[in-house]
């Protein structure tokens, strides 16, 4: 069941944010993070061989990025069980022919469908994935139908993750 709760896009840059700049202390983090999810990161890393390389790191990086905005905001965030990782996975399948091809336009016709859980972190996931003005030298330019296959993995981690996510008590409504 989703939370119902869209944490606010604010908030979701700040804890994105402050994961790119605090590399050192974010990857302590990330590991514990991804044990902590053992049957989400399995279903991670039995979808990310097939973008090989540093652009698979990229999605391992931003899977754990999407955890960390939940844990990070507040609130209890469960294990997610193999039934929410199914349902998630089936939702994004459903809408993800309709989605091609993985073009400059992908990430318009992503925000067009309106039942997608957590969306500010979804809009997170194609900026750093689609819509980045410029590399940093530090980044990887990640292929376009590379990028396409880790957003949707991105996706049904969040919708899996939204399922087994209860926002704080104190969570003010978010804004749109």
């Amino acid at each position: 069941m989703p939370s119902g709760f869209d944490i606010p896009r604010d908030d979701v840059h700040t804890i994105s944010e402050s994961c790119a700049d605090q590399q050192q202390r974010f990857s302590s983090i990330a590991s514990r993070l991804v044990k902590d999810q053992r049957r989400l990161s399995r279903f991670v890393k039995k979808e990310v061989p097939s973008i090989a390389g540093q652009e698979g790191q990229v999605a391992l990086y931003l899977y754990a990025v999407v955890i960390r905005i939940f844990e990070a905001y507040g609130g209890r965030l469960k294990q997610a069980r193999q039934e929410n990782i199914d349902a998630a996975r089936e939702k994004v399948r459903g809408y993800a022919a309709g989605l091609l091809p993985f073009d400059d336009s992908f990430p318009d016709r992503v925000r067009a469908i309106e039942e997608r859980a957590q969306p500010h972190i979804l809009d997170e996931a194609l900026h750093a994935l689609f819509e980045r003005e410029e590399i940093e030298d530090n980044e990887i330019d990640v292929d376009l139908d590379k990028a396409g296959l880790i957003f949707l993995i991105l996706w049904a981690v969040t919708e899996a993750l939204d399922s087994v996510w209860t926002p704080p008590k104190d969570a003010p409504a978010a804004a749109e």
